[in-house]
């Protein structure tokens, strides 16, 4: 089966913000925390089935060098990226479809 992968509102801002905030550390790091989740989303496109529930219907998958969690949810071919969280950060949000 052919995934769809689609960024909400929100995971695009929680990727931007993040990636601002690294590159205001070291400049090109911003672009290496990039890639590190556009590889996640390549893994994640390739076998999302293979993440398994976690926590109300949410999926997550992790990046492998950056502290960052992908949640996510299946619906028929979409795989629908709510938000990217930092792994050690409290967050107040909640996870919300």
């Amino acid at each position: 089966m052919k995934w769809v992968v689609t960024l909400r509102p929100r995971a695009k801002a929680d990727l931007r913000r993040a990636h601002d905030w690294y590159e205001e550390r070291c400049a090109g790091l911003g672009n290496e925390f990039l890639v590190d989740l556009a590889e996640a989303l390549l893994r994640l496109e390739a076998d999302p089935e293979r993440f398994p529930l976690y926590y109300r219907g949410f999926r997550r998958v992790l990046a492998r060098r950056f502290p960052y969690k992908i949640f996510f949810r299946i619906v028929g071919r979409d795989l629908i990226a709510f938000c990217i969280l930092h792994g050690a950060q409290d967050h107040p949000c909640e996870l919300r479809p």
